[in-house]
């Protein structure tokens, strides 16, 4: 049977996992909601804005008409930023079948409510939807590259696992399929606002010691959340937790990192933004996560001050020194 699969959202991400299927011999359909960007890439054959150099196959399609999705493929894979994430699955919903399955690249929690993504999905279809995350360390540039890569692709349906894993799998992107919907989908979430952390603690000059000890007690906060939210610890050792997060707190090409090097050079949070031109998920999340340890009641300090920083104008000298000036503790 012919592989098939419709990938919704033209920025970076979606442009490289439609590459990365077209490549590997399946039927891609990638669709934007921007039809004079859309024109543009159908033109022009590669993502210019976006993903410069890469050439798209001839079995990849563009499209921004929705009726195109349902007829396509019964595979959708959501790369849309979280914001927009649930009016995506709104808009979408009346032009696909019923027997719809739905899988998403995004990271980053609900802006709404702060619930996860798996959530919206079943609330907005059905529980029973067959629905999977992709999730790890992963940046788009290298992906298109083709450079060695590995991914985590969690779902509800272990079939729906494996289908995925057979349109991406390839010799230098590599899929470990999992149950855990959860604990990767609070990975990938949490990980973007500790990288905007050890941008900032990097930015203020405070070195590879600093960095390591955040990226190690930041691992600590998303286990801890992570539990209490349902995921199983051994994910947060994986690909989808301690992969990505040191992924993206230690390369440049990390958007959130980025944004955290500018505040730590003393760059105010607009100017930061608009240097950067892309979506900054961590910024969301980090009000997210904040508001999810305190309903929990789950200690979780680097979060609290990242947060401070981008909400209650908190300098991040400040921020840092308060997660220094902490009482004594034992590690676990």
């Amino acid at each position: 049977m012919e592989k098939k699969i419709a990938i919704l959202g033209t920025g970076s991400w979606g442009t490289a996992l439609a590459l990365l299927a077209a490549r590997n011999g399946c039927q891609t359909l990638l669709w934007g909601h921007n039809a004079t960007h859309v024109e543009t890439l159908s033109i022009d054959r590669e993502n210019k804005k976006y993903l410069p150099g890469y050439t798209f196959p001839n079995n990849l399609t563009l499209t921004s008409d929705l009726n195109d999705l349902s007829n396509f493929s019964d595979v959708i894979l959501v790369c849309v930023p979280s914001h927009a994430f649930k009016n995506t699955l709104l808009t979408i919903k009346p032009y696909l079948s019923n027997n719809i399955k739905i899988a998403w690249a995004t990271k980053g929690f609900n802006a709404d409510d702060g619930s996860l993504l798996h959530d919206i999905v079943a609330k907005i279809y059905s529980p029973n939807t067959p629905a999977a995350i992709l999730s790890g360390p992963t940046f788009a540039n290298e992906v298109a590259a083709k450079l060695p890569t590995a991914i985590t692709i969690a779902s509800n349906q272990q079939e729906f696992a494996k289908k995925l894993s057979n349109i991406l799998h390839g010799e230098l992107f590599r899929t470990y399929t999992s149950s855990d919907v959860i604990g990767v989908e609070v990975g990938g979430a949490i990980k973007n606002v500790l990288a905007i952390a050890a941008g900032i603690a990097d930015g203020l000059g405070f070195g590879a010691n600093t960095r390591a000890a955040l990226i190690t007690r930041g691992l600590n906060e998303i286990i801890k959340l992570g539990i209490v939210l349902g995921g199983k610890q051994e994910t947060f050792m994986g690909l989808a937790g301690l992969g990505d997060l040191i992924l993206t707190c230690t390369d440049n090409q990390s958007r959130n990192r980025r944004f955290g090097l500018a505040l730590g050079l003393g760059k105010d949070i607009l100017k930061a933004k608009k240097e950067i031109g892309q979506e900054i998920e961590g910024i969301s999340a980090a009000k997210e996560t904040y508001l999810l340890a305190k309903k929990y009641n789950v200690d979780m300090p680097i979060t609290e001050q990242t947060y401070k920083v981008l909400y209650e104008n908190l300098s991040p000298l400040v921020a840092v020194q308060n997660l220094l000036g902490r009482e004594q503790k034992a590690e676990s």
